[in-house]
């Protein structure tokens, strides 16, 4: 699985994207957060459920019921804000 990270997350992870073996335990895009946030330090702060967090997966928004699978590519980014 490939894992995108953009803007700030990208800065804070100090990762732009990395390839994962998706574990068998995680396979929505909620089980993947959880599963990135019990890395610890920045990566708790980041994908904390309770956070704002935008995924995509395969370039679809996605939500934390969303399905991942192995091939899959997920993004995570900020909310978008305008004015």
């Amino acid at each position: 699985m490939k894992l995108l990270y953009f803007a700030r997350l990208r800065e804070r992870l100090g990762c732009a994207q990395e390839s994962i073996e998706r574990p068998p335990e995680v396979a929505t895009v909620a089980q993947l957060r959880l599963w990135l946030a019990a890395r610890g330090g920045e990566w708790t702060e980041v994908m904390q459920a309770d956070r704002s967090v935008r995924v995509a997966v395969n370039q679809d928004m996605a939500q934390a019921d969303t399905p991942i699978a192995d091939a899959d590519e997920v993004a995570f980014f900020p909310p978008v804000t305008g004015g």
